[in-house]
């Protein structure tokens, strides 16, 4: 006997606007009983001694540092553009906007 019932599987269908086959129900159930209980066992090897993380390795801040460097112009940028309008790329409208 799974520790979800077919009534909570069918509950949290409801929720979440599912329509859900009565093989299903039992299927799901099965399936959600083995999540929960492979959360358990991770939870029993958490020990107090342990602190939760986000990452197994700590991490610094990785970015570069912001410095300004020689870039394009906007001449060159635009120079493969197929249509440019004022220093900037020309694109199709796409949203029926002016």
């Amino acid at each position: 006997m799974p520790g979800i019932t077919r009534e909570e599987v069918a509950h949290l269908a409801r929720l979440a606007r599912l329509e859900l086959k009565p093989e299903e129900l039992d299927h799901f159930a099965g399936q959600l009983d083995d999540i929960i209980g492979a959360v358990a066992r991770v939870s029993e090897v958490a020990d107090q001694d342990v602190p939760p993380t986000s990452h197994p390795l700590p991490l610094t801040n990785v970015m570069r540092k912001d410095e300004v460097r020689p870039s394009l112009t906007p001449e060159q940028a635009l120079s493969g553009a197929p249509a440019q309008k004022q220093q900037r790329f020309k694109v199709p409208q796409i949203l029926g906007e002016d």
